[in-house]
C-alpha cells in the first residue's frame, strides 16, 4: 500500500462550497443558496416584488421592484429574517438591506 489513508465519500455539495470559500466566492455561493428557497421562505408575495442580489459581512442586500414595497419590506424586515432562519438555519443572513432597482 502506498501510505495513502482512504478516507468517506465527501457530498459534492460541501465539496463545492469550501472550494468557492477558498477561492473568495462563499458570499456569491452563499446567496445563490438563498435565492434557490427565498420564495419557500418570504412566500410569493414578496418573491414576486423582492429578490436577493449580494451577500456582504452577512448583510443580504435585496433588490426591490418600487418603493412602497420597499419601505413595506423595511418595515417587515425582522420577520423576513426570522422566515429564512426558519428555511435556511445555516445559511441565513444576520440583516437584510433593500434597495429599489
Amino acid at each position: 500500500m502506498s501510505g495513502r489513508q482512504k478516507s468517506r465519500p465527501e457530498p459534492l455539495g460541501a465539496l463545492v462550497a469550501r472550494v468557492l470559500e477558498d477561492i473568495g466566492a462563499g458570499d456569491s455561493a452563499r446567496v445563490m443558496r438563498i435565492a434557490e428557497r427565498w420564495e419557500e421562505a418570504v412566500g410569493a408575495e414578496i418573491a414576486a416584488h423582492c429578490q436577493p442580489t449580494a451577500l456582504r459581512g452577512g448583510v443580504l442586500e435585496a433588490t426591490v421592484d418600487s418603493s412602497v414595497w420597499c419601505q413595506q419590506l423595511q418595515l417587515r424586515g425582522p420577520e423576513i429574517l426570522e422566515a429564512l432562519r426558519a428555511v435556511l438555519p445555516t445559511e441565513a443572513p444576520s440583516e437584510l438591506w433593500f434597495r429599489v432597482g
